[in-house]
């Protein structure tokens, strides 16, 4: 039996961030032509402790910073390599995060 996809907004984000799976990260890298690596998912985990701690998604810089703790200070430009088309219009949708409103999408 298929279980129902979670409802998007208009531009493709999780409307709930709740309601989102390892499974929709993974159709929503896909549909990004991303193949999730293990540098992948430790920013959408700490994306998503952020969210379950703040109720808002983190500012990029905080997961930059996340990331370089276990990479070293060299993986400054590390979340632009893994999600290249910005911040906004990946990692977040991947990491099941509501659009952020403020932010632009590069």
């Amino acid at each position: 039996m298929k279980t129902q996809s979670p409802a998007v907004d208009d531009e493709g984000y999780l409307i709930d961030p709740l309601e989102w799976s390892e499974e929709q990260a993974e159709a929503f890298a896909l549909q990004e032509n991303i193949r999730l690596t293990e540098d992948h998912w430790d920013a959408i985990s700490f994306m998503r402790d952020y969210y379950r701690e703040h109720q808002v998604a983190p500012d990029a810089r905080f997961v930059i910073w996340h990331l370089a703790e276990r990479l070293g200070p060299a993986s400054r430009n590390k979340l632009f390599e893994l999600f290249p088309y910005g911040y906004v219009k990946q990692a977040c949708k991947i990491a099941g995060m509501k659009r952020p409103r403020a932010w632009s999408t590069g």
